[in-house]
């Protein structure tokens, strides 16, 4: 889990785009950021093809700026809005069957933690809302009641947005939408309170209106996945092609919903208290 197996043998290093040998340069490796250190690296292609305004492609820059040992992370994700920066980022990355992403994670972290038993070595699974809480639900639920030492990140646009903008489990009740003309008919899933009793030991939620509170979270949530137990982050990225607003409004868009619906939550077990007030992390980095 290094930068050696994405640098290109020299025989094709002149072939590929720049942009590839930068991240092969200038990625994060052996080294730990933060959101402060964004644009002095590489953790991205500017090239990649998400929408002008994504809210998921900020939650994703944010998040990767946010590892605490990006060189031994591997992410795993599922097809999807997610695909597109994630495939094209300066990690080890890993795209799975539609919905599985948890049970792929379980199984490399423990294989991991075999083949490196003096090493930590972080697995992330970061997919959007429709592949947690709809299709990957029963996947996530039961890697939690497990105790699977990972971390879980959902990147909430509260839509279905690579398919046409179907309703998901996250979406609002009501929200009327491409193809829910008459509005979703339940209310939002409720993953957060559901990870909080299937036995993750940290828990957040939190808008890419407010980084530092997501790279304090990320951070929090990998580490604590290191020794503790498993652990989630939700994060609200809003989809300005399917929510219909400007692309230029995308902060200010989670901005408002801090103030309703999507209000900053962080839980963790005395456990994980314990455990990150151990090694320097309770405290706000940020």
């Amino acid at each position: 889990m290094s930068n050696k197996i994405i640098t290109p043998v020299k025989e094709f290093e002149d072939l590929l785009p720049q942009e590839y040998k930068d991240l092969v340069n200038n990625g994060p490796y052996n080294q730990r950021v933060g959101i402060d250190d964004l644009g002095d690296f590489k953790e991205i292609t500017e090239a990649h093809p998400h929408c002008a305004g994504c809210g998921v492609a900020l939650a994703i820059r944010l998040a990767l700026a946010s590892l605490p040992a990006p060189q031994d992370t591997i992410v795993i994700g599922t097809p999807g809005c997610s695909f597109f920066a994630l495939s094209q980022s300066a990690l080890n990355y890993s795209c799975t069957a539609f919905g599985n992403q948890n049970s792929v994670a379980s199984g490399l972290k423990r294989m991991l933690q075999i083949r490196f038993p003096e090493k930590d070595k972080d697995v992330i699974a970061m997919v959007g809302d429709g592949g947690i809480a709809d299709i990957g639900l029963d996947y996530t639920l039961h890697s939690w009641f497990r105790g699977e030492k990972i971390t879980t990140v959902m990147l909430d646009n509260e839509v279905y947005g690579n398919t046409g903008g179907q309703e998901s489990g996250m979406t609002l009740k009501g929200k009327v939408l491409n193809m829910a003309p008459k509005g979703k008919q339940f209310e939002k899933i409720p993953v957060f309170e559901m990870a909080k009793t299937a036995g993750c030991a940290y828990a957040a939620k939190v808008t890419v209106a407010s980084p530092k509170k997501l790279g304090t979270a990320l951070t929090r949530a990998v580490l604590t996945s290191r020794e503790v137990g498993p652990t989630y982050v939700q994060i609200y990225s809003p989809c300005p092609t399917n929510l219909k607003f400007p692309p230029n409004q995308t902060v200010s868009t989670a901005k408002d919903a801090e103030k309703s619906h999507y209000i900053y939550e962080e839980y963790m077990t005395e456990e994980a208290r314990t455990y990150l007030s151990g090694i320097g992390e309770v405290k706000e980095r940020a």
